[in-house]
């Protein structure tokens, strides 16, 4: 299972961190990543757009080009842990953030809903 939190309205050039915990599995095998959905289109998994992944150990990260500078992707295994820091947001970062962990199984969460709003 994963859940996520942190998501919230938050003014452009602002900040957020965005918490993904997981249970009933051991995160350390598994690659992490954040997805993005548009707000009226959660039900479309095509239209997801990845984010942000990190390798299992955390040696490797990869970025979408709209975030890479401003997003941190990283895991904290002791505690089944996956973070996203999203720093100097703006109106296109709008959407729901939905955790993934992937291996030979895949598991989602549920989201949660960033607004970049003034």
């Amino acid at each position: 299972q994963l859940v996520e939190s942190g998501g919230g309205l938050v003014q452009p050039g602002g900040s957020l961190r965005l918490s993904c915990a997981a249970s009933g599995f051991n995160l350390g095998w598994f690659a992490m990543s954040w997805f993005r959905q548009a707000p009226g289109k959660e039900h479309r998994l095509v239209e997801r757009e990845l984010v942000a992944t990190v390798s299992p150990g955390g040696k490797f990260t990869h970025y979408a080009d709209s975030v890479m500078g401003r997003f941190t992707i990283f895991r904290d295994d002791s505690k089944s842990m996956v973070y996203l820091q999203m720093d100097s947001l703006n109106a296109d970062d709008t959407a729901l953030y939905y955790c993934q962990a992937s291996k030979t199984q895949t598991y989602w969460g549920q989201g949660t809903l960033v607004i970049v709003s003034s």
